[in-house]
């Protein structure tokens, strides 16, 4: 009977004993659980905030990256006018010569009648519509507008403005491009009136008016360069926002217009020896009411400047 009671005891002792290490074990379990539990939530809120880091890194490498590529990037704004012979090889020409560099063509096509844009929209079959953008205006609005509409959709930090006629022809433009990264110019002008530039194809009377306007123009505005009437340029694209805003001339005088004010701007102009060739296709567009044009222009800058 003793016996029995001893054993019961010590056997209830032990269950009592189990009983309490089951509860300290579950109580341990359940507040490493907890720990765990806060210890997960820590670590996705750690994620989440990592996340969030590395997304708006990659933000703002895009941004950097888009910020470096258009400012490597050339637009290159090209007026057209019944060019339709022309515009297929001025585009080869400037892929050919520009091979290295980021650039985009912009069309401003003046409402043409021959077919310019029929022509232009299959270059684009060929480039590719982001390489070659057509921008057609319903009829002839100006050159200087011209300028303007081209320079709205513009995505380059540099702007080029060049004839549609191959009387400019694209193999300057490496010239350009190096004279404005080794000078850091604003504006680089191509010029037919210093050593390495000139004329082909012109009469003799031609060149004789075109110098003459020159000379006339280098004595009455002082502007700091040799070539006024000149229509090959590189800008900066901030520069010719802000200068073709000063212009209110229009047709061939807008030229000399815009390098009058950016040399009183006191824009860096540079220059660049340019040979400028008449059109091979097509007849000019130059004559008396261009010149009688240009008299007034060169008037009314010699007032206003």
């Amino acid at each position: 009977m003793l016996l029995g009671n001893y054993v019961n005891f010590h056997a209830g002792k032990r269950l009592c004993r189990m009983q309490d290490l089951l509860e300290e074990s579950c109580s341990s379990s359940q507040g490493s659980q907890g720990r765990i539990g806060v210890g997960k939530r820590e670590s996705v809120l750690v994620l989440l905030e990592k996340s969030k880091t590395k997304g708006e890194s990659e933000r703002e490498r895009e941004r950097v990256k888009m910020e470096q590529r258009r400012s490597n990037k050339y637009s290159i704004i090209v007026p057209t006018y019944n060019e339709r012979l022309n515009i297929a090889l001025l585009v080869y020409l400037i892929f050919k010569h520009l091979r290295d560099e980021d650039f985009e063509i912009i069309v401003v096509d003046d409402g043409s009648p021959d077919g310019t844009q029929e022509v232009v929209r299959q270059l684009q079959e060929v480039y590719g519509e982001d390489r070659i953008l057509l921008r057609a205006r319903p009829k002839k609005l100006g050159l200087g507008t011209a300028y303007s509409h081209g320079l709205k959709h513009a995505s380059g930090e540099f702007v080029v403005i060049m004839d549609a006629d191959l009387s400019h022809h694209p193999k300057y433009l490496p010239s350009f491009i190096r004279k404005q990264k080794e000078t850091g110019a604003s504006i680089v002008t191509g010029t037919r009136y210093v050593g390495g530039g000139g004329v082909h194809g012109w009469t003799l009377m031609r060149k004789l008016t075109s110098r003459g306007a020159n000379v006339l123009a280098q004595t009455l505005l002082w502007p700091g360069v040799s070539d006024l009437t000149g229509s090959f340029r590189l800008y900066r694209r901030s520069v010719l926002e802000d200068v073709i805003n000063s212009c209110v001339s229009k047709g061939y005088v807008f030229q000399m217009e815009m390098i009058v004010r950016a040399s009183r701007k006191g824009y860096h102009i540079e220059e660049v020896p340019i040979t400028f060739v008449d059109r091979v296709y097509g007849s000019s567009k130059l004559g008396g009411s261009e010149i009688v044009e240009y008299l007034k222009g060169l008037a009314y800058l010699l007032v206003t400047t």
